[in-house]
This record gives structure tokens, C-alpha cells and sequence, in this order.
């Protein structure tokens, strides 16, 4: 069963700002900020943050390789091993 969303009004963000600010990064469960009754932005942890970076990072990465096999380019297989061990120690910090 699918967790419901925190969501609360900019209002309470106001009001309860380093609460708000504590309990995400400890729980890693983003808020959802809703302004005039429309949901306005998303607040997440640094680390998740992060992490959805580095996950987009990866996919551009692979979304540049399949353009490029398309094209008809090609790459030596230890110069991407190289990479994606790059990108993966990246990960870890």
C-alpha cells in the first residue's frame, strides 16, 4: 500500500520552518508545500536531492549512448568501464 504524501500549507513552513527542515532529513520522506491550496514545491533531504542528481546524471550518460550507437558511434569497452567506475565512486561520497 502506497505511503500518503506530507502535505502542508506554506503557512505551516512559515510558522514551522526548522521543524519542518528537521524532521525531513531524518525521516527522508519528502513534504509536499501547497500555496493557495495548489501544490507549490517539494521539500527533500540534501542526500536525497543527491541522489536523484547522480540518478539523472546516469541516465543523460546512457541517453547519450544510445543516441550515439544510433549514429553509428562507438566507444572502447574498458574507456566506459573506466567511466561508469567513476560515476559509481561518485556515488559513494
Amino acid at each position: 500500500m502506497a505511503k500518503t504524501p506530507k502535505i502542508i500549507p506554506i503557512s505551516d513552513l512559515r510558522q514551522k520552518a526548522s521543524d519542518i527542515v528537521r524532521s525531513v532529513s531524518s525521516s527522508r520522506e519528502p513534504v509536499f508545500i501547497t500555496q493557495r491550496g495548489r501544490a507549490a514545491v517539494v521539500m527533500v533531504s540534501m542526500k536525497d536531492y543527491e541522489d536523484s542528481q547522480h540518478e539523472l546524471d546516469i541516465l543523460r550518460l546512457l541517453a547519450r549512448g544510445e543516441k550515439e550507437i544510433g549514429e553509428g558511434e562507438g566507444h572502447e569497452l574498458g574507456d566506459v568501464l573506466k567511466e561508469a567506475d567513476l560515476l559509481l565512486k561518485g556515488q559513494g561520497s
